[in-house]
C-alpha cells in the first residue's frame, strides 16, 4: 500500500521543485554549502529522468540477463540518469555495469542499486573457508583510498565500523548476502551509522547485486524491502545458475570469497551514507516528480507567465 504525503511534504516538494526550474536555489534549514550543492545536483538529475522514471507494479528488463518485478510502491530509475544520481548523492566510481535505482515511493529512508556483473560462472565452493576479518580490512582500506575523490566531487570521507552482517551464502538459492556499517570520518560517537546492505544473485554468465542503502538502524525496518527486491528478480530461461554449461561457458577468474574480499569492496561496498536530511529530501523530490508531476508542471508554468508578466 502506498503511502500519501501530508500536505507539508507537497509543498515542500513544490517549492523546492518550483525553485529549481525557475533558476533559483532552494534554501535548506541545515547542512553544509556542499550538501546543499548536492542536494541541487540530485533534484536536477531527477528532473531529466522524470520521463523516464518508472512506478511499480511492472516489470522492468535487466541487461539481457534477468527481469525484475518491480513491487507496488517502489519507482525505478534507470541509466542514464542513475549514474548522474550516485554521483550528485557523492559516491564516486564507475557506474558502466549499474543498471537502475530503486526508491520507495511512500514512508521508507532507504534506496536500492542494481548492477549486473558479466564475470563468468562463479564458483560457490569456497564460502565455507573465507576469513570475515580479511574482507572487513579490506573494505576500510578500499573505503580509504577512495576519500579523496569523494571529497572532489562535493561528498564526505567515510569510514568503516564493522560487518553489520557478516557474509552468509544460500547455496540452494545460489544468494549471497552481508552488510557493512559505515559513518562519516569524525562524526561523534553517538551519530547514527549507516548500512550497506548488500545481496547477490548468482547466474549463469554472472552475477545481479542489490544493495540497499540506509540507516543502521533502521536496517531492520527496511532488510524487509531488500529481500522482497531480491525476490522479485528473476533470471530469464538459460541464464539461470543451474544452467551452466562446463563445456562452454566462462568461468569467472576468482570465487565466492573473493567476490566480497576484491570485487565487492572495489564496486559495491563503498556508497556514501546519506545524512536523514537528504535521503528524506531525496525521497520528497522523488515523490513529487513521479506523483504529483503534472500538477507541479501546471504550477511552475503559470509561475513564469506571472514572472513574464511582471
Amino acid at each position: 500500500m502506498t503511502t500519501t504525503p501530508t500536505r507539508w511534504m507537497r509543498a515542500f516538494a513544490v517549492a523546492c521543485l518550483g525553485a529549481m526550474f525557475l533558476g533559483a536555489t532552494p534554501a535548506f534549514a541545515e547542512g553544509s554549502q556542499g550538501a546543499e550543492t548536492g542536494q541541487n545536483a540530485f533534484a536536477q538529475v531527477i528532473a531529466a529522468a522524470q520521463n523516464d522514471i518508472v512506478k511499480g507494479p511492472q516489470d522492468i528488463k535487466l541487461s539481457t540477463q534477468a527481469v525484475l518485478h518491480l513491487p507496488e510502491g517502489k519507482v525505478y530509475i534507470p541509466q542514464p540518469h542513475a549514474a548522474k544520481l550516485m554521483r550528485a548523492m557523492g559516491n564516486p566510481g564507475d557506474y558502466s555495469d549499474l543498471e537502475g535505482v530503486v526508491f520507495p515511493r511512500g514512508d521508507g529512508d532507504w534506496f536500492a542499486t542494481l548492477r549486473f556483473e558479466k564475470s563468468g560462472y562463479i564458483k560457490d565452493d569456497d564460502a565455507k573457508h573465507w576469513d570475515a576479518a580479511d574482507m572487513l580490512k579490506s573494505f576500510k582500506e578500499g573505503t580509504e583510498a577512495s576519500n579523496d575523490e569523494r571529497k572532489k566531487m562535493g561528498g564526505r570521507a567515510l569510514e568503516i565500523t564493522g560487518w553489520a552482517q557478516e557474509p552468509a551464502y544460500a547455496a540452494d538459492t545460489h544468494r549471497l548476502v552481508w552488510a557493512m556499517k559505515s559513518r562519516e570520518v569524525g562524526a561523534p560517537a553517538g551519530e547514527p551509522q549507516g548500512v550497506n546492505y548488500n545481496t547477490y544473485a548468482l547466474g549463469r554468465e554472472g552475477y545481479m547485486s542489490l544493495n540497499l542503502v540506509t540507516d543502521l538502524d533502521a536496517l531492520p525496518k527496511y532488510q524487509g524491502d531488500a529481500k522482497q527486491l531480491l525476490g522479485a528478480l528473476e533470471f530469464n530461461d538459460g541464464k539461470r545458475y543451474s544452467d551452466f554449461n562446463a563445456k562452454t561457458d566462462h568461468v569467472a577468474e576468482y570465487g565466492l570469497a573473493a567476490l566480497v574480499l576484491g570485487v565487492g569492496a572495489k564496486k559495491l561496498g563503498l556508497l556514501a551514507v546519506i545524512g536523514a536530511f537528504f535521503l528524506k529530501f531525496a525521497k520528497i523530490i522523488v515523490l513529487a516528480v513521479v506523483g504529483f508531476g503534472g500538477a507541479i508542471m501546471k504550477l511552475l508554468g503559470r509561475k513564469k507567465s506571472e514572472a513574464a508578466e511582471s
